[in-house]
């Protein structure tokens, strides 16, 4: 039962290292702004967007309408792809064509176009995901936005003392064709926007080029700035970890090594990482920055290590229990358990991961409890054997190398797998029981035995006189008491009862051994020295009335039946008949006094020599 109960601490151990990454998880995915930062999985599909690679389906009816452009303005959908796209690339002279540079307030100008337009760009990377998805792809605009008809917005900016709406508007274009645009109110509200959501000082210290020209999508600065958290975090894990594992070498030292292999790698890693997050934090990340860290890559992985590794010692811990209380078959169980633990734990990882990404689990999820129900029914034999094998394990009836018997057949277990046991039979055949059917039958464990009881019956014919019956029963007593190998404690021999066809003499006895070939030997020499008792009678052993002989059975000897009679005499006049019962000194006297091997055996010989 203890191997079950070790068992489930292990499961319980898995399911908490699961719950605890997933709580990490989500918690650190909750500190980040939804309304806001965009997960990775829309961030991959924006950029594609943003390149060209979708337009958005527009009907037939709509495309015909669009007005010819070559900044490709005609619809607000259209036209923020544009902008994008120039800006990406560092065209700002191309992209303030996509800004309404007309009425501008006091202080800007239609020159400052390409700067506003950086400027733009910097803010809508650092605050506002542009879906494109959600903007119009009619020339109109759209009309359920609550916004007059030539007005569409973009997204919504919370500054620190009042909203921004980032807004479009249709206007004329040179010729008098309509076209959108950032509108004028918006553009007038970009050198605010810029000094409240720009980067600062770092402006003044580093090149522009620095904070435009993006590397997978991503700021060099941000790269730059992960280079040196990195060099200023892994350090400090080093020391953190070092100093962890000298106090557990001066407090524990037998388990420092043990620790030392899981601080070293998997709890490093995790403060490592834990430590870049904070820095990278306080330098205010880009929306695709904090996109890519909300993924959480590299903390899932360092957790799910963690798992695994927690896993690791806990299962070599139960093992190194087992072992010390001799319980090795069961660290055979251990193992596969572990493994699924393992699994579990991957799984729980890749899941939490895909969702930090952006994608829906919870249909995959539903999809694999369905899937989970349809294995589960298809291995429910493999699962009963599965289940048996703990009930061997945990329960020990028998375990390998011991001698039992189960059914009908007799044989020594040579192994308790998963799904069978494996049997060798006295024959030396193997026979394979399915653990189910196995754990179900009666098992009787030979090699449990702390002594081998030898209990025949004597029956003898009933022309025995009592006085025959009274010598063998003092007789074989004094062989009991007197041979080396039987155990003296609750020996006794009983006239038990009239036979149908003889009188039964039952003896009862302990050999001194757990070896079942040398019971048989044991058992075998008794048998020879009762025959020599019962010959030493006068008597003979009974047969079945039903057998008919042709020839008439032997006649006692009655010479010999006269001596056992004057030998029970001698005993009474001598009050040395010990019936019912030995006394402990006669018992003690006799303890031993008999030669075994018997005279004549080669083990005899030597031993005399």
């Amino acid at each position: 039962m203890r191997n079950f109960t070790l068992t489930i601490r292990l499961a319980a151990m898995g399911f908490a290292v699961f719950m605890a990454l997933g709580w990490v998880l989500a918690a650190q995915r909750s500190m980040a702004d939804p309304s806001q930062a965009p997960t990775l999985k829309e961030v991959i599909k924006g950029s594609a967007q943003q390149r060209g690679a979708t337009t958005g389906a527009a009907p037939a009816v709509e495309r015909m309408a669009v007005p010819d452009d070559e900044f490709g303005r005609g619809t607000p959908r259209s036209m923020v792809q544009g902008f994008l796209r120039a800006a990406r690339t560092r065209n700002f002279e191309r992209a303030a064509n996509y800004l309404d540079l007309q009425n501008l307030p006091m202080g800007l100008t239609e020159d400052q176009g390409p700067q506003l337009a950086r400027q733009l760009k910097v803010v809508l990377d650092r605050v506002l995901w542009v879906d494109v998805d959600v903007l119009s792809t009619s020339p109109e605009g759209d009309p359920n936005d609550g916004l007059p008809s030539a007005r569409d917005r973009v997204g919504r900016l919370i500054g620190r003392e009042r909203p921004y709406d980032i807004l479009l508007q249709r206007v004329p274009r040179g010729d008098g064709v309509e076209i959108w645009k950032f509108a004028g109110a918006t553009v007038a509200e970009i050198p605010g926007l810029y000094t409240e959501f720009g980067y600062g000082r770092l402006e003044s210290i580093f090149p522009p080029w620095f904070f435009d020209v993006q590397v997978l999508g991503i700021e060099v600065w941000f790269w730059v700035a992960l280079v040196i958290a990195a060099c200023v975090a892994f350090p400090v894990a080093m020391l953190l970890t070092a100093a962890l594992i000298a106090l557990r070498r001066r407090i524990h030292p037998a388990s420092a090594e043990e620790a030392a292999t899981f601080l070293t790698g998997p709890l490093r890693l995790l403060i490592a990482v834990l430590l870049v997050r904070g820095l990278m934090s306080l330098t205010g990340l880009s929306l695709v920055a904090q996109a890519l860290t909300q993924a959480a890559t590299l903390v899932v992985v360092a957790l799910a290590w963690l798992g695994l590794r927690l896993l690791d010692l806990f299962a070599q811990r139960i093992a190194r229990r087992l072992e010390t209380r001799g319980l090795v078959g069961a660290i055979i169980l251990m193992k596969p358990a572990a493994r699924l633990l393992k699994l579990v734990v991957l799984v729980g990882a890749g899941l939490l991961w895909l969702d930090n990404l952006g994608y829906k689990v919870t249909t995959l999820l539903a999809g694999l409890s369905i899937s989970g129900v349809a294995v589960a029914l298809a291995s429910q034999k493999s699962l009963e054997n599965i289940f048996g094998a703990v009930t061997l394990y945990s329960s020990q009836p028998v375990k390998v190398g011991d001698f039992c018997r189960f059914g009908e057949k007799i044989g020594t277990i040579e192994e308790i797998g998963l799904r069978a046991t494996r049997i060798r039979t006295l024959d030396r055949s193997v026979i394979t029981v399915s653990n189910a059917e196995f754990a179900n039958m009666h098992l009787e464990n030979l090699s449990a035995r702390d002594r081998i009881w030898y209990h025949p019956t004597i029956r003898l014919r009933y022309e025995t006189t009592p006085d025959q019956i009274r010598y063998l029963l003092v007789e074989v007593r004094k062989m009991l008491y007197a041979h080396p190998r039987v155990l003296p404690e609750g020996a006794w021999v009983r006239f038990k009862q009239f036979g149908e066809y003889s009188f039964d003499l039952e003896v009862f006895a302990y050999i001194a051994t757990t070896d079942y070939t040398e019971s048989l030997e044991i058992a075998e020499d008794l048998n020879l020295r009762i025959m020599d008792i019962v010959a030493a009678a006068g008597t003979q052993f009974a047969v079945p009335a039903q057998i008919q002989y042709e020839l008439p059975g032997k006649e006692l000897d009655q010479g010999r039946a006269r001596t056992a009679e004057a030998m029970v005499k001698e005993w009474r006049a001598q009050q040395a008949l010990y019936l019912p019962n030995f006394p402990e000194g006669k018992i003690a006297e006799l303890r031993g006094s008999l030669d075994y091997p018997p005279a004549g055996s080669p083990v005899h010989a030597r031993e005399r020599g």
